[in-house]
């Protein structure tokens, strides 16, 4: 496609894509004032469950973009996802059927984990994709009216040294047109992008093939356990695992109306929708019982990333960049901060604050992240699956005998001790996937957009599951709760502007502030500056949350990026804050900030 005439629209940036990662990158880019148009290949949102749990640090970010209230009023309720179990069969002729063989506490155990409390203000919702896309969507066409175009597909696309051009069917009409943008973000889920900009994807592993149904159904008789969300079921009579989740939409739990069912079959298996559905009723041993079947669809379990995230112009978010397992629920979450991640940066170059270098760094900081999550996620499948080979549960063996091998779990017999206790080891093992604090919220970029201090990274007490706050530069801001001088109280991430970066200075860090405004009036640095003590400053730390955490003395400084990341930090007061800070900016947004020119008569 050539550059040959006028296009007949242009736009600063063009999203394809609208999925998760798509409509949070349009409600951030709307929330930064930044002209954009989303084209999406699909007639409406997703007709598919899909992910469905959204960590806190995406709740977060669906704040910022302001759908948070509504998908909290449709998430699962807080004491109805505050769990996981495994069971031993889900029904069948015997009572042992359906018995649970250990519950783990989940998500932050639906808020109440001080730890999980203390990491965000938000707590970890529950809402499948069906239901939240169309929340995002409308949020996204309230920020951006006539700018989201669903069954707009793109067809092809160039790009040159000063933009990209598309080429855009309207699947509707079969019109044709062609959109100039400055930069173009691919959150197409890989289905046409990554190929016409020459990305390949590496496949990390394959664990199995699983058949999903989506189902309408009342398990009520079957399903107990109020408090559990996902259900890992070995099944007796089909020995292979089994996984149910409820789906809502105006009730949870074991009174859920809808539900979606998993089953695994050997990779390359291809099953009709009647044989998986025999297969599902057997498996759970519920016959006859009423269901209506919504959907059934297919997938392999395995995790694949993108060769590249970013070539020229052109950025990858998403399924575009990284597709994950289910488990650990990683792969929607690391879209939502994937467009985070970007977005300030285009936000920053567009508006000539930094210079296009900056946008080298959403590769170098995003695939590190997505590589470990991918990794992680199947690391989590992987698990459940070897929990089933300890038990001994085979789909060679007959139902009668998969469940005596179930029952040694639960057996007080002294020949079962040994197995009994490496089975619950291992199942409890799986908090790695349940209680992933430290993967969800402590991992730190490593880019020319954070600099260093040369303190050493810290060995973690747990990587997976244990987050240590910190201000080390490349971590996330610790959270507090912050008042200001009526008692009003608020967030410490609250206090981070769309696109504006924020200097949180000591008590005795009045320096710094003022070098932060005059640097911000000088060069038009989005910047904002204050300090924060418990009896003295701008705003204060009622619980000394921020004191224990921010790792700075009364006069030194921390520098947070727009998203919510420390760019750069200074642990006491300096000779020329106005010095540093301009050498630090300058780094971060890839372009010399210059400095004043002294006024005429200045003394020396």
């Amino acid at each position: 496609m050539e550059f040959t005439a006028t296009a007949d629209e242009t736009v600063p940036v063009l999203i394809v894509g609208g999925g998760g990662a798509g409509l949070t990158a349009s409600m951030l880019l709307s929330r930064q004032g930044v002209e954009h148009l989303l084209v999406s290949a699909r007639p409406g949102t997703s007709d598919l469950p899909k992910a469905h749990v959204l960590n806190q640090r995406s709740m977060e970010v669906l704040e910022d973009a302001g759908v948070a209230e509504a998908i909290a009023e449709l998430s699962t309720p807080a004491d109805q996802m505050s769990a996981t179990a495994f069971y031993a069969g889900f029904a069948g002729p015997d009572a042992d059927y359906g018995r649970r063989l250990l519950r783990l506490e989940a998500w932050g155990a639906g808020g109440d984990d001080e730890f999980w409390r203390a990491a965000s203000p938000c707590r970890q919702l529950n809402l499948p994709q069906i239901r939240l896309e169309p929340l995002m969507k409308a949020r996204a066409d309230e920020l951006s009216p006539g700018r989201i175009r669903f069954n707009h597909e793109l067809i092809a696309l160039a790009q040159n040294d000063g933009g990209v051009r598309a080429r855009v069917r309207d699947n509707g009409s079969g019109r044709e047109y062609t959109v100039d943008s400055e930069y173009l973000i691919g959150a197409d889920g890989g289905r046409r992008i990554a190929g016409l900009i020459g990305v390949e994807y590496e496949g990390l592993g394959v664990v199995t093939q699983t058949a999903t149904l989506h189902v309408s159904a009342d398990f009520s008789r079957w399903a107990k356990d109020p408090d559990v969300l996902i259900r890992w079921i070995y099944s007796p009579q089909a020995g292979v695992l089994v996984v149910m989740v409820p789906m809502g939409p105006t009730r949870w739990g074991p009174e859920s109306e809808e539900w979606v069912i998993h089953l695994n079959y050997p990779v390359g298996t291809a099953e009709s929708d009647a044989q998986v559905e025999a297969d599902a009723r057997s498996a759970l041993g519920i016959g006859g019982h009423p269901l209506r079947i919504h959907k059934i669809t297919r997938w392999s379990v395995e995790a694949v990333l993108a060769s590249k995230f970013k070539v020229g112009r052109v950025f990858l978010l998403g399924d575009a960049a990284h597709r994950h397992p289910p488990t650990g629920g990683l792969g929607l979450t690391s879209a939502i901060h994937d467009a985070q991640n970007l977005c300030w940066k285009l936000t920053a170059v567009l508006n000539g604050a930094a210079s296009p270098a900056l946008l080298e760094t959403y590769e170098a900081e995003r695939r590190p992240v997505d590589q470990r999550n991918c990794q992680r996620s199947l690391e989590n499948a992987v698990n459940h699956f070897a929990i089933g080979g300890e038990l001994g549960v085979s789909p060679e063996n007959s139902p009668e005998r998969n469940l005596e091998l179930l029952r040694r779990v639960f057996s007080e017999e002294p020949q079962d001790a040994d197995l009994r206790a490496t089975a619950r080891r291992m199942m409890r093992a799986q908090s790695m996937e349940f209680s992933e604090l430290n993967v969800e919220y402590g991992y730190a970029y490593e880019s020319a957009a954070v600099v260093g201090d040369g303190t050493p990274a810290p060995e973690p007490i747990d990587d997976v599951r244990v987050y240590e706050p910190s201000t080390r530069p490349g971590s996330p801001l610790p959270h507090a709760w912050i008042d200001d001088e009526d008692g009003n109280r608020r967030p410490i991430k609250d206090l981070v502007a769309p696109g504006r970066f924020l200097l949180i200075a000591g008590e005795d860090g009045e320096a710094w502030c003022e070098a932060a405004r005059e640097l911000a009036a000088d060069a038009g640095i989005p910047l904002d500056a204050l300090r924060i003590g418990h009896l003295d400053g701008d705003l204060y730390d009622p619980r000394l949350a921020w004191t224990r955490q921010r790792q700075i003395g009364r006069d030194g400084a921390v520098l947070v990026r727009p998203d919510r990341h420390v760019a750069w930090r200074s642990l006491a007061a300096a000779d020329d804050p106005r010095e540093a800070l301009t050498g630090a900016l300058s780094q971060i947004l890839a372009q010399a900030i210059a400095a004043p020119v002294p006024t005429a008569g200045a003394s020396a």
